[in-house]
């Protein structure tokens, strides 16, 4: 999805802010969105307590009160920004077809997953992983990603019907998508085979499980 106006002009502000440290005056969401792009690149490069508000001020051209003007803490802007990239996280993997076979659907769906964490895997393994311990808000948003995955995988996919019905088989849903995650990350760490080779790794682990747990769901997943 190309970036809106407001994010496209807060990205050159951005970028154009180490050359100058002249301070622009930006409308709100465009400094919010400014702010929010300076804090997910130094939270993604840098762990948690080496951030500091003082280099972020800087960076975008403005005081430090007018940061926290937007922002009361750097826990705020920490999670406001871990909730911004998990949107874009659930958007990109919902926003399929759906008038695809469901194990085209499911190809799709981890394409559009592993795209994601490829062009922002830092960002990624820093909202997966979380970076302030075992802190409240980041575990709602974390949870959040989850939450949302396993419900759009109930509600949208072809054979939503039958795993509803199937408490055994949703439980293995989510432990499959546990699978995701985990491999996902150690991935992006530790590419040692392509892209392609995983997703299709995580489409087989997935068939096998139905294969144990619900033959008749995988009946339904190949024949649709």
């Amino acid at each position: 999805m190309p970036p809106s106006r407001v994010v496209r002009r807060a990205l050159a502000a951005v970028r154009g802010a180490p050359r100058s440290k002249r301070r622009v005056r930006l409308e709100t969401d465009q400094r919010r969105a400014q702010l929010l792009a300076l804090a997910r690149k130094a939270f993604s490069d840098r762990a948690y307590d080496e951030v500091s508000i003082d280099d972020l001020a800087r960076e975008a051209g403005i005081s430090k009160g007018l940061l926290y003007h937007y922002f009361p803490t750097k826990r705020d802007l920490y999670i406001a920004g871990l909730s911004e990239i998990a949107n874009e996280l659930v958007e990109a993997v919902t926003s399929i077809r759906t008038d695809l076979a469901p194990i085209e659907r499911v190809r799709h769906g981890l394409e559009a997953y592993l795209d994601f964490i490829t062009r922002h895997a830092r960002a990624f393994v820093s909202l997966m992983r979380g970076g302030i311990g075992s802190d409240p808000e980041v575990a709602d948003v974390v949870e959040g990603v989850r939450r949302r995955m396993f419900e759009t995988f109930l509600q949208d996919s072809p054979f939503a019907s039958l795993l509803a019905d199937d408490p055994k088989l949703r439980l293995t849903i989510r432990g499959w998508l546990g699978f995701v995650e985990t491999t996902s990350i150690d991935w992006c760490g530790d590419p040692q085979i392509s892209r392609e080779e995983l997703r299709e790794l995580l489409v087989s682990v997935l068939f096998e499980i139905l294969r144990t747990v619900s033959p008749r769901v995988l009946g339904t997943a190949i024949a649709t």
